[in-house]
């Protein structure tokens, strides 16, 4: 149910003010008809700061020079953090059983660096480790795995290592039982989820930080990476911040270089340096 004063609705004129100024800050862009849409989500934060309108936290986000934690929290706000293990594993596959021993017959002590960049609330690196491990890779050979996301209360979560069934709906139960231990067990599971916590082994292999794709110092707190997953993310981006993300993932990336988004996701008109290949059955992007 919805509390919000007329005081706080939000005005063609404060929705621009405040839609460019997300996408300049975020990358996130909301189309004139998502007007409401985003009043929804900032308002509760708008209400938290004692603000009477959003034109009022529109300038205090733009001017305040103690606004750099509001921004946390509007992208916490704004986030959307729908995944899940095993998600379009095809490209996951590809990783682990053609560009990994590839990578490896010709580089057998170099470390191979991936990234998965916007990682919400980390199913899919997780995914990777142990795609990675199954096929014989981790702890085998030198893998780094990097965990990014812009919203700091993913990475919270990511960090916490627990995950409802909802997480494991394509994960096969094998797997979820040699990877995962019960962290909760709801007495009525008709009405109650269980909870699952993620071996301490695995968890290891990731590191986890806070990264905006459109923040150039954030970018730089990633070191160069072989590979990045950064999949279903472009869809929330307008075509000039996919352009700046991939400028800058194109910056990071070494040779052989792999970049995966996803599947209903397109680089073709703005791919830059980088050509459509199928690599173990999997589209992706390599750089040239």
């Amino acid at each position: 149910m919805r509390f919000y004063t007329e005081s706080l609705s939000l005005s063609k004129s404060a929705f621009v003010l405040l839609r460019d100024l997300i996408h300049d800050r975020l990358g996130l862009f909301y189309e004139d008809g998502k007007q409401d849409l985003l009043a929804d989500k900032l308002s509760p934060l708008v209400i938290a700061r004692g603000f009477d309108s959003c034109l009022d936290y529109y300038y205090f986000l733009k001017y305040d020079e103690t606004a750099a934690d509001e921004w946390r929290r509007v992208m916490d706000a704004l986030s959307v953090q729908e995944t899940y293990f095993w998600r379009e594993v095809d490209q996951v596959r590809a990783l682990a059983e053609a560009a990994a021993p590839r990578y490896f017959a010709e580089r057998p002590t170099a470390p191979l660096r991936i990234w998965s960049a916007a990682c919400a609330t980390g199913e899919e690196p997780l995914t990777i480790a142990m795609a990675l491990n199954e096929a014989g890779w981790l702890g085998r050979a030198p893998i780094e795995i990097y965990a990014t996301d812009a919203s700091p209360a993913a990475i919270a979560k990511a960090r916490a290592g627990i995950y409802r069934d909802r997480s494991f709906r394509a994960l096969p139960a094998e797997l979820r039982d040699r990877y995962f231990t019960v962290a909760h067990q709801p007495a009525n599971p008709e009405f109650e989820s269980a909870q699952w916590r993620v071996t301490p082994w695995l968890q290891a292999n990731i590191r986890w930080d806070i990264v905006n794709l459109v923040s150039e110092n954030d970018m730089e707190r990633v070191p160069p990476v072989q590979v990045i997953f950064c999949r279903n993310v472009f869809i929330y981006f307008s075509d000039n911040s996919i352009r700046k993300a991939v400028r800058a993932f194109s910056q990071h990336l070494l040779p052989p270089s792999y970049l995966f988004i996803g599947a209903s996701e397109s680089l073709l008109r703005i791919a830059g340096d980088f050509d459509l290949q199928d690599i173990g059955g999997a589209f992706v992007y390599v750089k040239r």
